[in-house]
């Protein structure tokens, strides 16, 4: 079937179709995490042997981004969409048949962190090519709400298919709807077919090698800065998402269900508001003086007012305190959520778009896949809560190198750029 990639309303069926299959993306990683206690009974394990298999995903994750991103940038971008979310869908359904530690590494570590790492560096340089930026934040907020809409929809459908037929359901559920939307992937979803110009610094013709675009990203300031906060967002992210729904279990006494939705809803639900907030937000302050540099602050910003939120969520014995706490964190996180490709993007020359995006998933994920292992160690000496609150000091770290790439680089990185 033919599809007019330059009809005017394309570029937002575009945010649809990887809007779905994000959610998908999402909803498949986080069963893991709602389910986790039973699959720890089913495999007898301790704490930290859960945070090491939840690792073990973030690892293989980590590794196969930047070279992703790199061939994303040269071959076709809405080809690896599909064969991401193909992959990532059936290691998700074969998941759900694993009976030992091995099948668990084999499936949701490598299967699942092959396929996801395809996916995750590959969607933003679509949208980057759909969107100016006149839209561009707008669209990639728009499109971020399917990660909090996922992860809600997961945290109570996992939760409750665990609960009616086996925690093996719910990766079949998941997986299974994976397998079938990639077809719609397969009929509608394209690459942009763009005319560079005759003349300028860049000719499609040129060949790059990874390490050779990896070390021009980090000749820009603005980008390892920007590098370091991403790494302690995940960091705090990747601890919150695999132990909230076990910390809510066990503090309060609720259900497999109940935990999965209260860990999730409240934080995805503020986020949902806060990214559209922000979104609209960010593209406003760009348009002002010193552009995409307005977008730092507002990241910053929400770092640092989310970090005191996380605290209250590990140190606070009251159910609806830690509902409020979750509701804090969730929208203030989304201030950086909305920005992040904005920014990077605007100090990054577009024949590196997916290349510099898969650089920041690598160390983002290669350093947040700690944080579920430490976290579980911690747990099995001192238990959760210490932890969980320790996760808003590292935010705060990330919100620093921000306010320092803003006061010290953006500007100069932004304009040899326009150069």
């Amino acid at each position: 079937m033919a599809v007019n990639t330059e009809a005017r309303f394309y570029k937002w069926e575009v945010v649809l179709l990887l809007w779905v299959a994000f959610f998908l993306n999402q909803a498949d990683r986080q069963a893991f995490n709602i389910v986790l206690p039973q699959i720890q009974e089913h495999l007898g394990a301790s704490d930290s042997t859960m945070g090491l298999l939840a690792m073990l995903f973030n690892v293989f994750y980590a590794i196969t981004v930047p070279f992703a991103g790199y061939y994303a940038d040269r071959l076709s971008r809405s080809r690896q969409i599909w064969v991401s979310t193909l992959i990532f869908s059936t290691a998700t359904l074969f998941t759900g048949l694993s009976g030992g530690i091995f099948w668990f590494i084999l499936f949701r570590c490598l299967g699942m962190g092959v396929g996801q790492g395809m996916f995750g560096p590959t969607y933003t340089g679509i949208i980057a090519q759909y969107h100016d930026s006149r839209t561009r934040a707008r669209a990639m907020s728009l499109h971020q709400t399917s990660y909090y809409i996922g992860v809600i929809a997961c945290g109570f459908l996992a939760g409750k298919v665990a609960e009616t037929l086996g925690w093996q359901w719910a990766f079949y559920l998941f997986g299974g709807a994976g397998i079938l939307f990639t077809l719609v992937l397969i009929a509608r979803l394209r690459d942009k077919v763009e005319v560079p110009p005759p003349t300028g610094p860049y000719s499609p013709s040129e060949t790059v090698s990874l390490p050779g675009a990896i070390a021009a990203i980090f000749k820009i300031p603005t980008a390892v800065c920007m590098v370091v906060a991403y790494c302690t967002l995940i960091f705090g992210l990747n601890g919150y998402l695999t132990w909230m729904p076990k910390y809510m279990k066990e503090t309060f006494d609720l259900s497999l269900s109940s935990a999965g939705f209260h860990s999730m809803f409240w934080t995805h639900a503020a986020a949902f508001v806060g990214v559209l907030v922000a979104g609209w937000l960010s593209d406003k302050m760009a348009s002002r003086n010193h552009g995409g540099g307005n977008r730092l602050l507002l990241q910053a910003a929400g770092l640092l007012l989310a970090a005191p939120c996380i605290v209250l969520m590990g140190v606070s014995g009251t159910f609806v305190t830690v509902c409020a706490a979750l509701s804090g964190f969730g929208f203030f996180r989304a201030f950086f959520d909305a920005g992040t490709f904005a920014v990077l993007y605007d100090v990054i020359e577009p024949k590196y778009y997916s290349t510099s995006s898969a650089v920041l998933i690598l160390f983002g994920f290669g350093i947040g896949a700690l944080a579920p292992w430490i976290l579980g160690m911690i747990s099995d000496h001192i238990g959760l809560s210490a932890g969980i609150a320790s996760l808003g000091a590292v935010w705060v770290v990330g919100s620093m190198a921000l306010l320092i790439a803003r006061v010290l680089f953006f500007d100069k990185d932004a304009e040899k750029i326009k150069k």
